[in-house]
């Protein structure tokens, strides 16, 4: 188990120092005069470090950096970019222990989940090599006799990337390793509750850039509140942005750059669903049910908020999850027998405390009671209980994406009937259903079945493997990042045509003569 006392040591390993500059074009900290931040870790309250907030002259030196940065970078070939890359995830692997451990103190999650999330990165980074040698157009006959036509891509520029609290490094790895394969600059904007986490990996990236004579600008980071978000939607420099975090944000990104024509890619809310058939295996259900929802202490946007559960099976399945939650031990996430660690801070308490109420207030009934915990190992105020509430479906909480272990319980008869409620929320992220029976499983993915971005069979809704496109449709925003042909957003496409004939034949028949 790490303290306080192995974090200044990993700190140090890291390049973060007690306070730090919020903004940086590569390996240079640009000195900054915005509001000081300090990162309070909800493990046990105690202070990490600080950060001072970028200003408005810090941002447009990252920015205007990135931009000429661009200009060098997007002419180094695709596979030597690649290479790069190659080389920060051999860097991640030497870093791993260190920063996993970083994002666990910082954020709260487990420690197994702040190394996994650094294994995401390395990941990311091996996938992103691969590609750097498949950035594939098409190419497609002519109706004009000696001509022939084809497509390529283009790097789109500088992408600005806004991250969350709850994936301090991932989901930026996710952007950045693909983008930069593609020949993009990237400016960073972190979530400010876990600002350190972004300064080490600013630091262990810059460590693999000077060695390759990267352009500094490459890379960027500003650190601050939600003005720099917006500031990037409104940056017409900024020609991609990629923004993780609710809805409300979401929304707000979506307008000011669509006000702008420019491009986005939207990784909002999720409210997923798990449907348990009366064909379910409960020996894959109730670990996959309890993982997705008490995991990251349901500080996912891939948590598992709603199980609905066939008639013939719902009670012992509410038997299960309630001897499952029983077993469940809260505390330090660095200790690796626990299995739930804290709520981000205490803010996020109040939103937990607030939901239980309204539940309550709608006629949900306590199957297992939540609450916050207190006295020893509790001392930052951001441990809570684990809860489950049996739902009718058309409560509006049940609507609603609430950040914490929330679970909500919902009977249903038909298959049909519980894809009609897995569906009728706004968020579309993730979903599963728990069955061994084929059709049911193909129902579920057909075209009448799952409306979400992602379906599984016989897996839960939490997490995401790096090969695959990862988001949602409806309010979660339509984005797509990591694998799959996700690529495509972060490039512009071209299409090209040429004449190698003598003559040049025109448009529908048409003579123009000279």
């Amino acid at each position: 188990m790490s303290t306080p006392t192995d974090i200044s040591k990993i700190l140090k390993n890291l390049g973060v120092e007690a306070t730090n500059p919020g903004a940086a074009i590569g390996g240079k900290w640009l000195p900054t005069t915005g509001q000081k931040i300090t990162s309070f870790s909800p493990v046990d309250g105690k202070a990490i470090g600080e950060v001072t907030s970028a200003d408005d002259q810090a941002y447009n030196k990252v920015v205007s950096g990135a931009q000429e940065a661009f200009k060098e970078w997007r002419m180094v070939p695709a596979p030597q970019r690649g290479e790069v890359v190659r080389q920060i995830g051999l860097e991640l692997r030497k870093f791993k222990e260190d920063l996993g451990a970083l994002v666990s103190y910082e954020m709260g999650k487990s420690l197994q989940e702040g190394l996994g999330e650094v294994q995401e990165m390395i990941d990311i980074c091996d996938f992103a090599v691969g590609l750097s040698r498949q950035l594939y157009g098409l190419t497609m006959h002519s109706e004009r006799p000696g001509h022939r036509m084809y497509e390529q891509w283009h790097p789109i520029g500088v992408v600005g990337i806004i991250s969350s609290f709850n994936f301090p490094v991932a989901v930026w790895s996710w952007n950045t390793m693909i983008a930069w394969v593609c020949g993009d600059a990237c400016v960073w904007k972190p979530s400010e509750k876990v600002p350190l986490s972004a300064i080490a990996c600013q630091n262990i990236v810059q460590n693999v850039f000077s060695a390759n004579n990267v352009p500094s600008g490459v890379s960027g980071l500003v650190i601050g509140g939600a003005e720099f978000g917006k500031q990037m939607a409104d940056d017409y420099r900024i020609p991609l942005v990629s923004a993780t975090g609710s809805i409300r944000m979401g929304k707000s990104v979506a307008a000011t750059v669509g006000k702008r024509l420019g491009k986005s890619i939207l990784e909002l809310g999720g409210n997923n669903a798990i449907i348990v058939t009366e064909h379910a295996d409960l020996n894959i259900v109730i670990p996959g049910a309890v993982f997705g929802a008490v995991g990251t202490a349901g500080q996912r946007c891939t948590s598992t908020r709603r199980l609905i559960i066939h008639e013939s099976v719902y009670d012992e399945v509410k038997t299960k999850l309630v001897n499952a939650y029983k077993q469940l031990r809260i505390g330090s996430p660095l200790d690796e027998n626990n299995h739930v660690g804290p709520l981000i801070d205490t803010d996020a308490v109040k939103i937990y405390q607030d939901a239980i109420e309204r539940v309550l207030s709608q006629g949900g009934h306590e199957v297992v009671p939540g609450g916050v915990l207190q006295g020893e190992g509790y001392e930052s105020g951001c441990y809570v209980k684990p809860c489950i509430y049996e739902m009718e479906k058309h409560y509006s909480m049940v609507c609603e994406e609430t950040f914490a272990p929330v679970l909500y319980l919902i009977k249903y008869t038909d298959l049909e009937e519980a894809i009609a409620i897995q569906n009728d929320v706004p968020q579309g992220l993730s979903s599963a259903i728990m069955t061994t029976n084929i059709r049911q499983s193909e129902l579920f993915l057909s075209a009448a079945g799952s409306d979400c971005g992602i379906a599984n069979v016989n897996i839960g809704t939490s997490g995401a493997e790096i090969g695959g496109a990862f988001g949602g449709e409806k309010e979660t925003g339509g984005g797509r990042e990591s694998g799959s042909d996700a690529w495509k957003a972060y490039m512009r496409r071209q299409t090209n045509t040429i004449n190698y004939s003598t003559e040049l034949p025109l448009a529908q028949g048409i003579k123009f003569e000279l």
